[in-house]
């Protein structure tokens, strides 16, 4: 229950926020609308939108392009499924329920009882002393039962010969009206929410309407009857056993707390009622499921159906773990990620550095969200994600000291860190830093893997900052094969992405050795002398080639088969690379010198066949780097 503790207590924080409408903007530009809903209330697709005048007369309507309305709803008809058609909403809702003329313009007789219960409880909140005059002017409306017909007469819906509403397949591709464009299914399961017009009058929709959001929801409270102890917030208060879905998207079925079947193991064998299992205040239920709601579309990040959210008790705004600290979110920071460059230009990664440059980055994220350094906030770390339609279920929660968490993610920033690089619209983006998941994901497992492979790489990296687990080794493994075949890769960019990103992976797997970017030449690791080795070589045939050569020198094409059989395929390599030292002249004895030093420092009997591990690719960046570093200065000084 504790999630649903922090979930209720959030909602409680942001009371602010309930009923206001904010946006966002999607990954493909899109704008979309999002609110903290207020109890009582959920979310609907709607189709049409049908506006009355105050007197309760039809006014007009219009099709609508799936827009979620915001309405209120009731224990029952939150949870309706199959052939219930005895919980409408209370305001908007379905033809059936909606119309009074359904049943004579669809023969569906079994369907009448939908609007005899609509009627009967509008009518009940109407009469109460927390109606509203806009509800009343719809209520005047509906009663008259003619929605179908209006909605006839304003070619919104189409009747066939038999002066019913016609079918989808009866009507010609080209005729077809524009309520199919909206529809999935027939016209029957056409959704009408409701407006009232006032001339002259600048009124607020009724679904953005916070006036008749309290009526509504003092209405409903004195429906609640039954008070028993609520196991969340431990008060004596009234309880409900249908719990509200909705919870990842308007069309989610799925519920984190359900006991509906009285016959199969949801909670039978430890418990007679479901309430022992999960007794829960309608309450702390309602506010529980809108804040995480809110919370999802406000920040959080699903991947296949997976929900991976984290927020604080005080401030929702947290850096996600997902991220890297040079996302777009953090713009601004981007400059301190970018300060390890010294005199010689090559780049220090000492754990001083690292410490000093990543602590001035965590203190300006904890600027930006205003967290102190006494705060007492909590991060909720929670992932949900449900095995069937009906049932979701909490796959990981962690709660965590705002200050703790945030020295979580600095460690495995630093012990992580790389020198990054990745393209983003024609501009090669470059930082000091640690990958994010989804970018470990695509250079793991190719450069589009399905969102199936992504979440499961989210999943099992998240426990590896979070707890300090140790990095998955398929993954690491995955990412050295990949980034050992350029040959993979159609752009360059992202070969050089997959090699950053394997580099990070591998340096967190040997963390404890201090490997860094810079070159070490004192180091004696085999496996990093090897890839030191066939950096050479490659910067070597790719300085006699100069511009004119656009193809892969010899050590990127055999850079598989050497990782796999270091000394055979050396041999290759360095027999290929005499005709490039010859073209190169004296540039070729200082790359052909070098190469004699670092083959003289491998000791005689590692000098194998052996496979090499992650280690040579740490070796082959950081020797290639440092041979670009000083070309890139000596032609400086030439100039």
């Amino acid at each position: 229950m504790s999630y649903l503790r922090a979930l209720y207590s959030t909602y409680e924080n942001n009371l602010d926020e309930v009923g206001i409408v904010s946006t966002k903007e999607t990954r493909d530009q899109k704008i979309i609308e999002y609110m903290l809903l207020p109890i009582s209330h959920t979310t609907q697709t709607a189709h049409v939108e049908l506006t009355v005048n105050l007197d309760g007369t039809f006014n007009n309507a219009k099709v609508i392009n799936k827009i979620s309305t915001i309405l209120p709803f009731t224990e029952g008809s939150g949870s309706r499924a199959g052939k219930n058609f005895t919980a409408p909403h209370v305001l908007h809702d379905k033809l059936m329920y909606v119309a009074g003329d359904y049943v004579a313009y669809t023969n569906d007789i079994e369907k009448r009882v939908g609007f005899t219960t609509y009627i009967q409880q509008l009518k009940e909140w109407c009469e109460s002393p927390y109606s509203h005059e806009h509800v009343k002017a719809i209520y005047n409306y509906v009663k008259q039962g003619t929605v179908i017909r209006d909605l006839v007469s304003s070619s919104i819906l189409y009747l066939n010969e038999l002066e019913l509403l016609s079918a989808k397949k009866d009507l010609k591709m080209e005729d077809k009206p524009e309520i199919f464009s909206v529809l999935t299914g027939e016209q029957e399961s056409t959704f009408v929410r409701f407006n009232v017009h006032i001339p002259g009058d600048i009124t607020k929709p009724i679904w953005r309407n916070k006036d008749i959001f309290d009526a509504y929801i003092n209405f409903y409270n004195t429906k609640l009857k039954e008070n028993d102890i609520c196991y969340v917030s431990g008060e004596n208060a009234p309880i409900i056993e249908r719990h509200p879905n909705k919870l990842r998207n308007s069309g989610d079925k799925a519920k984190l707390i359900s006991a509906n079947d009285s016959s199969g193991f949801t909670f039978r064998g430890r418990f007679k009622e479901s309430i022992e299992a999960a007794n829960i205040s309608y309450d702390v239920s309602q506010k529980a499921h809108n804040a995480l709601k809110w919370l999802i579309e406000r920040q959080g990040k699903t991947i296949d159906g997976r929900v991976f959210l984290i927020w604080g008790s005080k401030n929702p705004d947290i850096p996600h773990v997902t991220n890297d600290l040079s996302d777009d979110t953090f713009t601004g920071f981007n400059s301190l990620l970018m300060e390890f460059e010294t005199d010689d230009s090559s780049y220090v990664d000492t754990k001083e550095v690292l410490a000093r440059q990543y602590k001035e980055v965590i203190a300006g994220i904890k600027k930006k969200v205003n967290i102190s350094e006494v705060d007492d906030e909590i991060i909720y770390v929670l992932t949900i994600d449900a095995a069937t339609p009906g049932r979701i279920a909490v796959l990981y929660y962690r709660d965590f000291q705002v200050n703790d968490y945030l020295e979580k993610i600095l460690k495995w920033h630093t012990s992580a860190s790389w020198r990054q690089v990745h393209k983003k619209d024609d501009k090669w983006i470059e930082y000091y830093g640690s990958p994010s998941f989804y970018t470990i994901a695509h250079a793991a497992y190719g450069p589009h893997p399905n969102d199936k492979v992504i979440k499961g790489v989210v999943e099992r990296l998240m426990p590896c900052v979070l707890d300090g687990r140790r990095v998955p080794l398929d993954i690491i493994n995955s990412a050295i094969v990949r980034a050992s075949n350029p040959q993979f890769y159609k752009q360059t960019w992202e070969w050089k992405r997959a090699l950053t990103v394997a580099c990070s992976l591998v340096k967190k797997r040997y963390e404890k050795e201090g490997y860094k970017v810079a070159l070490d030449k004192t180091n004696t690791d085999r496996d990093y002398l090897f890839g030191r080795l066939l950096a050479v070589a490659d910067v070597l045939e790719r300085s006699a080639l100069g511009k004119e050569g656009n193809h892969s020198t010899n050590a990127l094409r055999y850079m598989n088969a050497f990782a796999r059989q270091p000394e055979r395929t050396w041999k290759i390599i360095q027999m290929n690379l005499q005709p490039y030292q010859m073209r190169l002249r004296e540039k070729g004895i200082h790359y052909s010198t070098l190469i004699d030093e670092i083959a003289s420092t491998i000791r005689i009997e590692s000098f194998n066949n052996k496979p090499l591990n992650g280690k040579y690719l740490l070796g082959y960046y950081s020797q290639r780097q440092d041979l670009y570093t000083k070309k890139d200065k000596t032609d400086e000084g030439e100039k």
